[in-house]
């Protein structure tokens, strides 16, 4: 099997050759950086696809190949008050950034990099996935952390503008994107969740979120594409609410924030799963990374969950320490 052939299997259901090996997250830039400065990694850089993509392919991965897509024009960072602090307070400050939010695919989005993704993607080599910023996610970056928390209750309307103004805009860019790439896969960029689950309540969801997810997901799904969730922390409360918009499956599952991956595949029997694997082991060694991967073997053989690190490997793994994990995801791959 291809890299494309292997993937959709898995998230079929079906029997693969082997498991998907993949870094769907680049890795730190300190944990770049101490294996590139301090413990002599060399990457042999295809200019291609860059040093990320080609360390992947070095290290004898699956690549995964992603476009962020843009919410924003760069130059909104001027009005930007502070790390997390978003860049408006009110519906005034809203109608001031307009003009920098939005912005024409045709200038914004990078057509010859799609062209070059379709490419490795069609021989075979890759699957290519595109990110959304999502309907929590969105709203968050343009008013800041707390106030938009606030503005579920106190700013409704602009709320509803705000996600209106965001879904309209995402179906544009599916549009757009099309032209060039039906997308294997994709995430909703959303980290709404926290180690001790959902930032808002279901209800809240359903008003503020799920009318966007329904409008855009089945022009994401027309193409081929399947829907996931990006988000961070204990998301076990919220995966039914994904679920009941048509989402089909969701990334990286933090281990330390206490999700539990076969008691959701007990519960949600085809729901898709990407990461998990618990990135506080790969410092502790081959006994404990071995471990890690017998204890998420039973979900690999189910079909419809790739292992991965649950969210970019530390800095505080070595070089050494992560050709073991790799030895170890080789030999797992093989164990389905």
């Amino acid at each position: 099997m291809n890299c494309r052939e292997r993937f959709h299997a898995i998230m079929n259901f079906e029997k693969p050759d082997r498991m998907y090996r993949t870094e769907w997250a680049p890795w730190w830039d300190k944990t770049y950086n101490r294996w590139t400065k301090e413990e002599g990694l060399v990457v042999r850089n295809d200019p291609e696809i860059g040093p990320y993509y080609s360390l992947v392919k070095q290290f004898g991965l699956d690549l995964m190949l992603q476009y962020w897509l843009p919410l924003a024009k760069p130059e909104l960072r001027q009005f930007l008050r502070g790390e997390g602090k978003g860049y408006i307070s009110d519906e005034e400050g809203y109608e001031k950034i307009l003009p920098y939010l939005y912005p024409d695919p045709e200038q914004y989005v990078d057509a010859e990099r799609l062209k070059l993704f379709a490419r490795i993607r069609d021989r075979g080599d890759a699957v290519m996935w595109i990110t959304l910023d999502g309907y929590f996610w969105g709203p968050r970056t343009i008013l800041g952390i707390e106030p938009h928390l606030y503005a579920f209750y106190d700013e409704p309307e602009l709320m509803h503008r705000i996600n209106e103004d965001i879904c309209n805009y995402h179906a544009k860019l599916i549009g757009y994107v099309s032209q060039f790439i039906h997308p294997d896969f994709m995430t909703y960029a959303e980290d709404m969740s926290y180690n001790n689950g959902p930032m808002l309540s279901e209800e809240m969801f359903d008003e503020f979120m799920l009318p966007y997810y329904l409008r855009t997901i089945p022009l994401l799904k027309k193409l081929g594409t399947r829907v996931f969730i990006d988000s961070d922390g204990d998301i076990t409360k919220a995966l039914p609410w994904f679920e009941r918009a048509g989402i089909e499956g969701i990334l990286p599952l933090e281990r330390q924030a206490g999700v539990d991956l076969l008691k959701l595949r007990e519960s949600h029997p085809k729901f898709l799963f990407l990461g998990h694997y618990d990135k506080m082991v790969m410092p502790k060694g081959e006994e404990a990374m071995r471990a890690e991967f017998e204890r998420l073997l039973p979900v690999m053989r189910q079909g419809g969950f790739i292992p991965g690190v649950d969210h970019q490997t530390p800095p505080g793994v070595s070089l050494e320490n992560y050709k073991i994990y790799l030895k170890l995801l080789m030999e797992y791959s093989e164990k389905i």
